[in-house]
């Protein structure tokens, strides 16, 4: 008996869950349709000026004018193969960078005054010198991309390692737990879910180091025809080219939220 009334409730729990998760679902698509509806209007109606603003309409035409001929496409693929790269890199090597720190407390007493200033530099500002250093191409903009993520992400990571219950690794210890079975048995495991939103936040923040390079240096990618629709007043062609940004951007991080249920998913079974 007492059996059945707790599978009821957790029937009616994921019910609950999947009801709160279908109204949010509808509130988002709600909210989207909205505000495209209300940019369209206020185009036409010259609520806003549709030369610096554009309109759906036509940013959709842009697109697909663009698409068909190729040229976007093209520009598409070289930022999506950067950014990708950059928010691979900047996440691993800002993870190596945390678990080092873990591992030897010397070398995070030494470290800590360097990464607070690192953190705290402008990473952009940073562009130049990256771009004359590694010259005008792909690795100094994919580097641009991973720069700008792996400090925040190996200090919110190793700050996330320290928070873990220490009472795990002192039981872990009294077993006779190295470092490494420590780290794979209690570390690693609490701290999943942290590491999942530091990629979360690192979709964006790639997508923002390699926009910028494209900015400064690149002859392709969307980055660059940003530049090259404000050289020319083609603004429709500079908000089309965000709007592709926003929806990759979107992609990205609801690939990342995919990965996170597999892993806990996995992690926990």
């Amino acid at each position: 008996m007492k059996r059945n009334n707790d599978q009821q409730l957790f029937q009616a729990y994921l019910q609950h869950v999947k009801r709160e998760n279908r109204i949010v679902y509808i509130w988002q698509i709600s909210i989207l349709i909205t505000f495209i509806l209300l940019w369209e209007v206020a185009s036409r109606f010259y609520w806003i000026d549709p030369l610096l603003f554009s309109s759906p309409t036509t940013i959709f035409q842009v697109v697909i004018n663009k698409l068909s001929d190729g040229s976007m496409l093209n520009h598409l693929q070289v930022t999506l193969l950067e950014t990708i790269a950059g928010f691979l890199l900047g996440t691993i090597f800002g993870i190596v960078l945390a678990i080092s720190l873990w591992t030897s407390k010397r070398f995070s007493s030494v470290m800590d005054p360097y990464l607070v200033i690192m953190n705290a530099m402008p990473k952009v500002a940073l562009g130049p010198i990256i771009i004359v250093a590694m010259g005008p191409g792909y690795i100094s903009i994919i580097t641009m991309g991973a720069i700008i993520s792996v400090i925040i992400t190996a200090l919110v990571v190793y700050s996330a390692f320290n928070e873990v219950d220490p009472n795990y690794e002192k039981v872990l210890k009294s077993l006779g737990a190295s470092k490494g079975q420590i780290f794979k048995n209690a570390i690693f495991p609490a701290t999943l879910p942290a590491m999942i939103s530091t990629l979360k936040v690192n979709v964006g923040l790639s997508w923002v180091g390699v926009v910028v390079g494209e900015f400064l240096v690149s002859k392709q990618g969307l980055g660059y025809l940003i530049i090259y629709g404000f050289q020319v007043f083609d603004f429709s062609l500079v908000m089309a080219s965000l709007v592709l940004i926003a929806i990759f951007a979107a992609i990205m991080y609801k690939i990342v939220e995919r990965i996170e249920v597999w892993l806990i998913k996995h992690s926990t079974s």
